[in-house]
């Protein structure tokens, strides 16, 4: 694996290293050893898949609280995502912004987004599948969501209109989150 810096402190993007053959393809998606190398969480405790029908459908922008913070490693395994996360860390310098990259099933690249961020994705074409690793278990009660189109980030999403459910639909926005 690629370990690849961002402009946020701690968010990486991981490009896979394919070993190639007449068979095929194999690559290492995770290795506990170089991720603790890096000050990374080298634990995942739940695997979730996000499988999308509809192109433009959106999902986001979640994170947990109250010591049920995750860190996650995101990799598209079938079609095109746009992946967004946003800067929750009160201390860092990145608080409030956000980055966005574009994970494909053939881009070999995945995202590791450390705790304190908020995360979502909207799909770039049709019967896309989003696999994740997090850190943590799943805690209902410690869910939040943040508005995807809050005016306060301006994130440049590719349609104004994406499939979004109503819970997604009707997160507060960034300015009440940190009153």
């Amino acid at each position: 694996m690629k370990f690849i810096k961002t402009e946020f402190a701690g968010v990486w993007l991981v490009e896979l290293e394919l070993f190639q053959d007449q068979r095929g393809t194999f690559a290492r998606t995770f290795c506990a050893k170089e991720f603790k190398e890096r000050g990374l969480k080298d634990t995942m405790v739940q695997s979730n898949l996000s499988v999308s029908i509809g192109r433009y459908t959106l999902r986001g922008m979640h994170y947990q609280v109250n010591g049920s913070e995750e860190a996650k490693l995101v990799r598209c395994i079938r079609g095109k995502i746009m992946d967004v996360i946003i800067d929750l860390r009160r201390e860092s310098v990145t608080f409030g912004k956000y980055f966005k990259c574009e994970l494909t099933d053939f881009n070999n690249r995945m995202i590791y987004v450390p705790e304190g961020f908020a995360h979502g994705f909207i799909t770039l074409e049709e019967n896309c599948a989003v696999f994740y690793q997090v850190s943590n278990f799943y805690s209902p009660e410690n869910e939040r969501g943040i508005r995807w189109n809050d005016p306060f980030f301006s994130i440049q999403w590719p349609v104004d209109n994406p499939i979004v459910s109503e819970k997604d639909a009707n997160h507060p926005d960034f300015t009440k989150i940190i009153e």
